[in-house]
């Protein structure tokens, strides 16, 4: 790190709002959701490793998704709640740096796992025959490496760029934790071109792989319209359930990068929906959409409760 580029030592995270009342109905309401997001979510993953019924495509890229979302509610969430109690909003250079790096890991990997997922269901669905031999087990597991790869790489890109800033001037970041549209606003220069940098590495491959995610969406759910079996209602749920998640990620991510100088109170508003609210998705809409993992937890429920009493491992 060039010491020479920035004199600011730290950032002051000003937060949501200023209001006492405000801030107290915050923590409690950003403490429940997160909890609810960990344990939720962990559910999900010790759920699928439980059950071998599980042991699918399908479940092992969503035990992956969990994992994402429950990295993705911790990298700013837990300093966010501390700071509402401790009234100490500060933050290191280092430190910024370090939540601009894991908040770009965390959603560009969660980009490319979100397409991986897509591809899984549109080969399910309208290459039935071909599945097995295309979704096997080494191509979920180099899925998912390629997606950290991929998250890695932009992460970087973002930390490189951020870290060639001269930071000279005022050090209060209008947000409750470090992204590239609210810091790069505080850097001593022409914050025009910034912009377009940030449009065309964030805000256009969002937009990009979400024109991609819908077209083969589309292309899934005219499949399934033909379709009138149980089996096609069952796969109309699950590709629904996909897509509002896929819709949930992607809408606050465009509108931040690809408009990186809206109003800060809309970016607050964004940043908020994508880092706490969207994270809880995911237990939500496969929860109790998902008759198998609904199962599968009862199950696992019932093999808690009652060790010693053999649970037979068949779907009735």
């Amino acid at each position: 790190m060039d010491a020479a580029n920035k004199s600011v030592s730290e950032f002051v995270l000003l937060g949501l709002s200023k209001s006492w009342e405000l801030q107290l109905f915050f923590f409690m309401v950003f403490s429940l959701f997160y909890l609810a997001t960990i344990i939720g979510n962990s559910l999900i993953v010790i759920t699928v490793i439980a059950d071998s019924h599980l042991h699918s495509p399908m479940y092992f890229l969503l035990t992956n998704l969990s994992i994402i979302d429950m990295s993705l509610a911790s990298f700013a969430t837990p300093k966010m709640v501390t700071d509402y109690l401790t009234g100490h909003k500060t933050i290191s250079f280092d430190g910024c740096i370090t939540q601009i790096f894991f908040l770009h890991l965390f959603t560009g990997t969660e980009i490319i796992l979100l397409m991986a997922m897509s591809f899984d269901r549109y080969i399910a669905i309208c290459k039935p025959l071909r599945y097995a031999s295309v979704i096997s087990p080494g191509v979920c597991v180099a899925l998912v490496v390629a997606s950290w790869i991929v998250g890695v790489m932009h992460s970087l890109s973002q930390v490189i760029f951020a870290l060639t800033l001269p930071f000279c001037g005022p050090n209060e970041v209008d947000s409750f934790f470090c992204d590239l549209p609210v810091v790069f606003q505080l850097a001593c220069v022409d914050t025009y071109v910034l912009g377009l940098f940030m449009i065309s590495t964030s805000g256009i491959i969002a937009l990009s792989c979400f024109i991609i995610l819908f077209n083969s969406y589309v292309i899934v759910l005219v499949t399934i319209k033909h379709h009138s079996s149980k089996g096609s209602s069952k796969a109309l749920t699950t590709c629904t359930a996909h897509f509002i998640v896929v819709f949930m990620f992607f809408g606050p991510c465009i509108l931040i990068y690809m408009w990186p100088l809206n109003s800060f109170l809309i970016d607050k508003i964004l940043s908020v929906f994508y880092t706490i609210f969207t994270p809880i998705l995911n237990p939500v809409i496969y929860t109790l959409r998902n008759q198998e993992v609904k199962t599968a937890m009862r199950k696992l429920k019932n093999r808690l409760l009652n060790p010693n009493k053999t649970t037979p491992l068949h779907y009735f």
